[in-house]
């Protein structure tokens, strides 16, 4: 027997009163119009976000949005002005420098703005170094809140995924608030 184990016996025969664990339930926030907190907050944390409407398509959203992208790399069939599919490249390395990257997220969050994008590109680097980033998501596909994120997450496998809200931001160096210090310079997402 292990010390450990005899630490953890002796504990367990010397306790007199056991109790069962606490029953709680968290009162998290819920929203009555999950769309529109999704998109105020997304402003707030210094991203956008815009609604899908009737006869846009995502090319039209990136030259209206993103004018001044020159590279543009997207796996997503619908994007016809990419300039690039990650996917072909074969090291993480040569995607320095893309201008703007479009890839599809799985689920929004209301309370924060965030995004599961869960890697559906060969590099995962691309959610990070393109200096500004689009992110598609189905508008039926937003929680309330990471309870709920975090719930509906539960069940599923990924091999890597992240929750993306807003451009990177950082205000640990003296203070100043610094946009894409580690990731996009600008978020904006598309809730299809």
């Amino acid at each position: 027997m292990s010390n450990r184990d005899e630490i953890l016996d002796k504990i367990r025969r010397n306790t007199k009163l056991r109790f069962d664990y606490p029953r709680w339930e968290i009162k998290a926030t819920a929203y009555a119009d999950k769309v529109k907190q999704f998109c105020e907050v997304s402003r707030q944390v210094g991203g956008d976000a815009v609604v899908w409407q009737e006869g846009d398509t995502l090319d039209a959203i990136i030259r209206s949005r993103f004018p001044e992208a020159r590279s543009i790399a997207s796996t997503l069939t619908e994007v016809t002005c990419a300039t690039l599919n990650p996917d072909e490249v074969e090291r993480a390395q040569d995607l320095n420098g893309v201008d703007l990257a479009v890839v599809s997220g799985e689920m929004g969050v209301a309370e924060n703005g965030a995004v599961w994008i869960p890697q559906t590109v060969r590099h995962k680097l691309l959610y990070f170094i393109a200096e500004a980033l689009l992110i598609v998501v189905d508008r039926n596909r937003l929680v309330n809140n990471m309870h709920e994120a975090y719930a509906a997450l539960k069940t599923a496998s990924y091999p890597y995924g992240v929750f993306l809200s807003g451009p990177s931001k950082t205000a640990d160096i003296e203070q100043a608030l610094v946009m894409g210090a580690h990731g996009a310079r600008k978020v904006l997402v598309v809730l299809k």
